[in-house]
């Protein structure tokens, strides 16, 4: 029975035309209308585990609205040791390990090559023996991240792609998923120890698209804007970098001189703050 669920999942998320879909499900949710948004939050709920009471307001203007909703101050705290890279968001752990050969684990017996995601092989030099987290956002989650340590974003590449569904269904069936749909690689140099930590966020099915806060674009299939964006923009340790406009996936990236922290496994919720790395070194990487 679980495998004819996840099978009827796989077909009903995915083999419907994904960029129609997406394009409808976006306007749609951008409708602004109060009855409407409070209606589609009630369905919404019917068929997820959303939780709103740690939202900063209870009232939606549009369903995009609830999407992306800000936090109340406080709800998430993060960790203040210098030595702990914390996670960027809220998620489930989806896979987790050490970058080698330059691959990463997509799914238990499925690999992927990291430069087929970032498609910059200094990138993936700067990766080769570091460890990785994926973590998977459900549509329920809150849908921001931010900053994993003090830091500076020094680059930004946007690469455009398809808007396959990210749930265990898809990653099962679709080799090298995280390398063909739609992504932004965000690259950072922690503040202090000179680690190098790569975000890498990848958009799905439905309302896909990235906004970044700090360079003020919404990056998504109809996005005609530059590709390469090298910055220079600084930020404390879990402060709002961006955020998804639905549930979707972050790949962190670290080097050498990071570790993963014991009590991070495989399906485990994590919430955006808590230690997910630990710099074993002061020294740059």
């Amino acid at each position: 029975m679980g495998r004819l669920r996840e099978e009827l999942n796989f077909l009903l998320a995915n083999r419907i035309p994904r960029r129609f879909a997406t394009r409808l499900m976006g306007r749609l949710s951008h409708i602004e209308s109060p009855l409407l948004a409070r209606a589609s939050i009630a369905v919404w709920r019917l068929f997820s585990d959303l939780d709103l009471s740690d939202s900063l307001s209870d009232r939606f203007s549009s369903l995009h609205a609830c999407f992306t909703r800000e936090l109340k101050p406080g709800a998430r705290p993060v960790d203040s040791d210098p030595h702990v890279i914390a996670s960027p968001c809220d998620a489930i752990v989806g896979a987790l390990g050490t970058v080698g050969d330059g691959r990463l684990v997509q799914v238990k017996g499925s690999c992927y090559a990291l430069g087929d995601m970032v498609l910059d092989p200094q990138l993936v030099e700067r990766h080769e023996g570091g460890p990785y987290v994926t973590l998977r956002l459900t549509p329920s989650m809150y849908h921001r991240f931010h900053a994993p340590h003090d830091c500076t974003v020094e680059h930004v590449s946007y690469i455009a792609g398809d808007t396959w569904n990210v749930n265990p269904a898809a990653l099962n069936r679709v080799p090298g998923l995280f390398c063909k749909n739609e992504r932004a690689v965000v690259r950072t140099v922690l503040s202090g120890s000179g680690c190098p930590v790569t975000l890498v966020a990848v958009a799905a099915i439905l309302v896909a698209g990235i906004r970044l806060r700090f360079i003020d674009l919404l990056m998504h299939g109809g996005y005609r804007g530059p590709t390469e964006i090298p910055c220079d923009a600084t930020f404390r340790k879990g402060e709002e970098i961006g955020w998804f406009e639905h549930g979707s996936t972050i790949i962190v990236l670290a080097s050498r001189g990071a570790a993963l922290c014991d009590d991070i496994r495989t399906g485990a919720r994590v919430r955006m703050g808590r230690p997910l790395m630990r710099l074993e070194t002061d020294r740059p990487a």
